[in-house]
């Protein structure tokens, strides 16, 4: 009897202890910031949150969001693991001066509650094509289902429908107090707190079933991005991910024009690989980089093959093109900054240019030591030279030589060839 009471003891202890942690997980809110256009980056580390605050069954998940927009297949992904949430996810466009532009606009539409700071705006999220075709078809079909897209998130959500469409077919964008009045938002909220106490009783639907916010005296818990995801980040900042391709390209370039270098060779090699890394995340126009990989190819058959400099040019214009058109179609926060793209490439054409010229006056040059130096010179006769016998001295070392004449010990004579040990000459007049 005294062990089933101590039994029993034990597992009212564990069950109070199971319902206290239940209680603490559901009294918590997750945040989430993202400030970055949305890439395959970002829609993992917005589903990695989703997935953690469904797990840790938390009171709701807040997505402060602030981006220029970003790729509709990373969107789409956020969108659908937004849908299928269980735990009620807030957007917040915030802080003041924050936009959720693109495919800000759908993932706002996502949402349980949409809110915004003052001073933001949304919208805007007509399609770029990233393919480079401008068949006027292809696009009505992709702004059409990007259309019914946008259409069926709002009228699950109860929100404005016609905003939906022309935010996409014309690139419509309304600031939060036209938004509030239009019913695309339901808060205006300028900090945290204002937001969390007016979400506060608000009705909202998930998975038909009619759900109370209760969000006050919550802990709210932000999830901060591991360093996987702040590296992935970074490499996929166009910008970066172009000039680390160039100093690639410079730095094995040059350890190919002066062998033995080693260290350009070595920096070079891991720019390349950081550089590729963000291009496999990035979409890019494949033509674009086959283009910079070509003229690196012309840079350096500039140093094999005298062209008068026709293949180095040939090599600055296939550098320009292929850099033009490396992210030429992807949406403008995708892209890379003009001005940057210009500088980085008359800078980097003017240094491989430089090299290359270096490395073909290092290579024509004549030599000045070693045997190949002695052609040339001029050497004094020690012995009688005729077509198979004589010696001379040059350079102070005595060298057998030979002769199309006859040339009388004591004369000069110039060397013209040099055959294993025996050294061509002819009479110096």
């Amino acid at each position: 009897m005294k062990n089933y009471l101590k039994l029993l003891k034990i597992t009212l202890i564990f069950l109070l202890i199971s319902y206290i942690k239940l209680l603490a997980a559901e009294n918590k809110i997750y945040l989430v910031k993202i400030d970055a256009p949305i890439t395959p980056v970002i829609a993992n580390f917005l589903s990695y949150s989703i997935d953690l605050a469904n797990q840790k069954n938390a009171k709701a998940l807040i997505i402060e969001l602030d981006t220029p927009g970003g790729l509709v297949e990373s969107t789409r992904k956020i969108v659908k693991d937004m849908l299928q949430s269980k735990v009620p996810i807030i957007v917040y466009v915030s802080p003041s001066g924050a936009r959720a532009a693109s495919a800000g606009t759908f993932i706002l539409l996502a949402s349980h509650l949409a809110a915004m700071a003052p001073g933001t705006h949304v919208g805007a999220a007509h399609p770029i094509e990233l393919t480079g075709k401008t068949d006027k078809e292809v696009m009505k079909k992709i702004i059409n289902d990007l259309v019914a897209w946008a259409k069926n998130l709002a009228q699950m959500r109860h929100r404005n429908i016609k905003f939906a469409e022309k935010a996409i077919k014309e690139s419509k964008s309304i600031t939060e107090k036209e938004a509030l009045k239009m019913k695309v938002i339901e808060i205006i909220a300028k900090d945290l707190n204002d937001l969390i106490n007016q979400a506060t009783g608000r009705i909202i639907w998930i998975n038909n079933q009619k759900i109370t916010l209760n969000l006050k005296n919550c802990e709210i818990i932000e999830i901060k991005e591991d360093f996987k995801t702040k590296l992935l980040k970074i490499l996929t900042n166009p910008n970066l991910v172009y000039f680390l391709l160039m100093l690639g390209l410079v730095g094995i370039y040059f350890e190919f024009a002066h062998p033995g270098a080693i260290f350009p060779g070595v920096i070079g090699a891991i720019c390349l690989i950081l550089a590729f890394v963000g291009l496999s995340i990035l979409p890019i126009n494949y033509a674009g980089l086959s283009l910079i990989i070509l003229a690196g190819i012309l840079f350096f058959l500039e140093i094999q093959i005298t062209s008068h400099g026709l293949l180095a040019l040939g090599g600055t214009i296939c550098l320009f093109l292929g850099s033009i058109m490396l992210f030429g179609k992807n949406p403008p926060a995708l892209r890379v900054y003009q001005p940057f793209l210009y500088t980085v490439v008359l800078t980097f054409s003017a240094l491989l240019a430089g090299i290359t010229y270096l490395a073909v006056k290092t290579l024509r040059k004549k030599p000045v030591s070693g045997s190949e130096a002695l052609i040339g010179k001029i050497g004094k006769v020690l012995e009688d030279i005729d077509s198979e016998k004589g010696k001379i001295f040059v350079e102070g070392e005595i060298w057998k030589a030979i002769s199309d004449e006859y040339i009388p010990k004591g004369s000069k004579v110039i060397i013209i060839a040099k055959e294993g040990l025996t050294l061509k000459v002819k009479s110096l007049k």
